[in-house]
């Protein structure tokens, strides 16, 4: 031993080699930290709630725009839970469980949450509002309603990757219809760290009404995330400009946003086609001045910034565009929104007093009345009060006139306001993308409606760095359009009508396969589950019962102005739409199928009456306006149930029996995911001369009625 040790001693030596290996372990933690976390993969959850059934006023698109977002979620790779019609205590433990969700994602995940139905703003706050909300005066809102800004802040402060909100719920609404009426749609918010905000409407406006089957914000959104390669920030706004187009202008959407870092919904291939309005793409786009475009350019370069310095712009250089009018409206809106959120902010009866001073007939009149009272001062200043500084100026006079009112519409008739040109720096959308069918009613209790999906172009693929979600029917086959059990094939798999569309080819497929149609089916918050089983324990019928929507919510005056160019006539029902010579081709039978009893393939081994049935349940909804009654579903039904008629069961052995005529050759045996193999039964013989009696509510058998 050398004479240093010997004088260190055992214990000493021995420490000094611990410390060594510690800073070895330390050093290469260090080296590996930073790999680890270039390479984590991105993990995306989501929550989507749409609430119509209203027992103040029920609304006829949020369930159907819930389900459409869900689905769009789900082909960017989310893991979506969602729901309709909650109560207040439903959807406040539906928000719970996706913030105790976020709160174990870890920090590599990215939130998505859409909230569509009816919301309200309250002194400064917005809320959204259960089904079950009983609001007669303003001062019930905080009680029956749930403050957007609490879940928010919680979830901005976990810390994940980024949040995204999404409130499709600024819609003139049925509730404190008082003297002392709410400020129309949503307020003016800050977004939190990380954060992005948006609106369907533009703070202090509201949408108009709509018969469905889908709002123009939840159409023109799910249109924007499928265009492959878009930044968060040109989804939103390619968003806007769609609405304003769908809307013929009277509907402008709104976003706020402090996210950070890139994030795109879907990649773009490199066999991407060359994009078709490469202007709006262009650096100099945003940069350029609004006064270097011509007069239809420059209202959508200030529609696409959406800032009110670009309003501005755009009346200094034309001020008598027929888009004048429209543009002092939005600054209008603008400008009031910002004095009250700054009025809000400060929250003392000088700011209130210098509010009152600046709009005394405006939106938040009565907000500002209270909150005086609540601070037990008068409603008149003193001689000698200061007026608060505000960061935007006074109203010009032409400004006042829109907001001398509680709710603001951008189609006001009173206003006369002119359509606006068609939209540029924006391509078309796809052309199956244009008319969306409406999806099949939900028949679970709480479950959202399942739209037919719209396969995304070839070109268009799901990032690389995300976690895929377990059991994503839609993630894993986004390009294809046969739904057959929990696999999805091209439409060359199986034969199908020459007259369906794509949209009917797959929900006829789903249809058929009940176990396709369950994966399709976005999964209940854990909490609203448990309260599902326990209904439909109590009370099987109730857990089955589909609430009736109307096409425009009854007592409500205010819902039922007229868009530009009706001249004055309110908007026609769900059910009152035209018939095309195509859609009555759709109502022809199908040809004659494979024998019924190939099982090489779940389509051709469903039998030929389930087709037929598959047929009749999309072709009559793309008809009438109205969604059909789905033949066979992959619900729990209640267990007392009447079997169904016999009338309904004979035509399947006699088409078998056609089939079995024409023998066919038989395809290759194809193998099947283990999945499929649980789900998929075998089928089963009925004589022809008696029908069968069937049980109903297991997967893949009939809901019961």
């Amino acid at each position: 031993m050398s004479p240093l040790f010997s004088v260190m001693g055992l214990s000493s030596i021995r420490a000094i080699w611990a410390l060594l290996a510690m800073v070895l372990v330390l050093a290469g933690l260090a080296v590996a930290g930073p790999a680890e976390a270039q390479n984590a993969m991105e993990k995306r959850i989501a929550l989507v709630i749409g609430n119509s059934a209203y027992k103040a006023g029920a609304l006829p698109t949020p369930a159907n725009d819930a389900g459409l977002i869900a689905q769009t979620l789900q082909a960017a790779g989310f893991d979506v839970i969602g729901a309709r019609d909650l109560n207040q205590d439903g959807l406040r433990d539906a928000l719970r469980d996706f913030l105790a969700k976020a709160n174990a994602s870890g920090p590599d995940t990215i939130a998505f949450v859409y909230l569509a139905g009816y919301g309200l703003q309250y002194q400064g706050d917005n809320y959204f509002v259960p089904v079950d909300a009983q609001i007669a005066n303003a001062t019930d809102v905080p009680v029956e309603a749930i403050r957007v800004s609490d879940f928010t802040r919680s979830l901005a402060a976990i810390r994940n990757r980024g949040s995204i909100v999404v409130l499709d719920a600024a819609r003139a609404n049925p509730f404190a219809q008082s003297n002392q009426p709410l400020a129309g749609g949503l307020a003016l918010v800050e977004a939190d760290a990380n954060q992005l905000i948006a609106f369907n409407a533009a703070p202090g406006t509201v949408a108009p009404p709509e018969a469905g089957p889908y709002g123009a914000y939840a159409h023109a959104l799910a249109e924007m995330m499928r265009v492959g390669g878009l930044p968060l920030s040109d989804v939103f706004d390619r968003t806007r400009l769609r609405v304003s187009d769908l809307s013929k202008g009277a509907q402008i959407s709104w976003d706020a946003s402090k996210f950070g870092g890139a994030f795109t919904f879907l990649d773009r291939g490199p066999d991407a086609p060359a994009v078709q309005v490469s202007s709006y793409n262009s650096a100099t786009m945003r940069t350029k001045a609004i006064r270097d475009f011509d007069e239809r350019d420059a209202y959508f370069a200030a529609l696409d910034r959406d800032t009110l310095a670009g309003y501005e712009d755009f009346l200094a250089a034309y001020p008598d565009d027929p888009m004048a009018r429209r543009v002092r409206a939005i600054i209008a809106a603008r400008r009031e929104a910002i004095t009250w959120r700054e009025t809000w902010v400060a929250d003392t009866p000088e700011a209130y007093w210098s509010y009152l001073r600046r709009y005394p007939r405006g939106p938040h009149v009565w907000d500002a009345r209270r909150r005086l009272e609540h601070f037990e001062a008068a409603l008149e200043p003193p001689p000698s009060f200061a007026v608060i500084e505000y960061d935007v100026p006074p109203p010009p006079p032409p400004e006042i006139v829109y907001v001398d009112r509680p709710i603001l519409y951008f189609d006001d008739a009173d206003f006369g306001y002119a359509p606006p040109p068609p939209v540029v720096f924006l391509a078309p959308p796809p052309p199956d993308f244009v008319v969306l069918a409406p999806p099949q009613p939900s028949v679970d209790l709480y479950v959202l409606p399942a739209p037919v999906f719209v396969p995304v172009p070839e070109w268009v693929r799901p990032p690389r760095d995300i976690a895929p979600p377990e059991n994503n029917v839609i993630f894993n086959n986004i390009h294809n359009t046969v739904v057959n059990n929990t696999v999805i094939n091209n439409n060359t798999t199986a034969p199908a009508a020459p007259s369906l569309t794509t949209a009917q080819k797959l929900t006829g497929a789903a249809v058929v396969a009940g176990a396709g149609a369950a994966a399709l089916h976005v999964a209940l918050p854990p909490s609203v589950q448990k309260h599902a089983a326990i209904i439909q324990k109590q009370s099987p019928a109730a857990a089955t019962k589909v609430p009736a929507i109307s096409p425009v919510p009854a007592g409500q005056p205010q819902n039922t102005h007229a868009l530009p160019g009706t001249k004055g006539q309110p908007l026609p029902p769900v059910g009152n739409t035209q018939v095309t010579p195509k859609q009555v081709q759709a109502k022809k039978p199908l040809p004659s199928q494979p024998p019924a009893n190939s099982v090489q393939n779940p389509v051709s081994a469903a039998k030929p009456a389930a087709h037929a049935q598959a047929a009749k349940a999309t072709a009559p909804a793309a008809v009438t306006g109205a969604p059909a009654k789905p033949k066979v579903v992959a619900a729990a039904p209640p267990r007392h149930a009447v079997p169904r008629p016999a009338a309904q069961a004979k035509p399947a052995p006699q088409m078998a029996r056609q089939a079995a005529a024409k023998p066919q050759a038989q395809p290759r045996p194809q193998p099947q995911p283990r999945a499929v193999q649980q789900a998929k039964r075998p089928p089963q013989a009925h004589p022809p001369q008696k029908p069968p009696v069937k049980k109903c509510g297991a997967p893949g058998l009939p809901a019961c009625h």
